[in-house]
């Protein structure tokens, strides 16, 4: 997938509120990925904008939203999902915040084209896609497109530790059904 906008936010955790310093990626198809580090090793949340999101706001538009400590209100960032919950987000300067802003915008309501060789045209990719590498047609630019293809590492391997652990539960049952039938052997 594309990389549309990456870097360091303050994003406020939603069960304890504390403010935590997260690596954010927000991809060309509305996923806006929050990491531990800046090795994207490990993610810890992942929110869908083109599925999820009613609205950004950033700056003084935020009333009622506490910054963290030594940042001012201009930094702040508000995303509005549609089941009623905020990812509250803070950036280092109010002209980053901004541009977080405009960026999340353009991902939320951009449609994603896939370039297709064999037909040479571009296609609409539906917006759950992934393993594939988008890009955005433009007429006449000429330019280099800097492309960063990403792969979920969650999905890797499900299918061998679902195997694993339903071949652990029957070898538990099958040692576990023995002890059912001592009662009636002293018996």
């Amino acid at each position: 997938m594309a990389l549309l906008k990456s870097g360091w936010l303050w994003r406020q955790s939603s069960v304890l509120k504390r403010w935590k310093l997260n690596w954010c990626d927000l991809w060309i198809d509305g996923s806006l990925v929050f990491y531990k580090t800046d090795s994207r090793r490990d993610y810890e949340t992942r929110v869908s904008l083109k599925n999820t999101c009613v609205d950004v706001k950033c700056g003084l538009e935020c009333a009622g939203v506490s910054p963290p400590e030594s940042h001012p209100q201009e930094n702040l960032l508000v995303v509005h999902l549609k089941d009623g919950s905020t990812v509250l987000l803070c950036a280092n300067s109010e002209d980053e915040a901004l541009a977080w802003k405009l960026t999340i915008l353009e991902a939320r309501r951009n449609p994603v084209y896939m370039y297709d060789p064999y037909n040479d045209s571009y296609q609409s990719v539906p917006v759950n896609s992934h393993n594939a590498v988008y890009i955005t047609p433009e007429s006449g630019s000429g330019g280099t497109h800097h492309v960063w293809v990403h792969r979920e590492r969650y999905n890797d391997g499900i299918g061998e530790q679902i195997a694993l652990g339903l071949l652990a539960g029957m070898a538990a049952g099958a040692a576990l059904r023995s002890f059912l039938w001592m009662p009636f052997w002293f018996c």
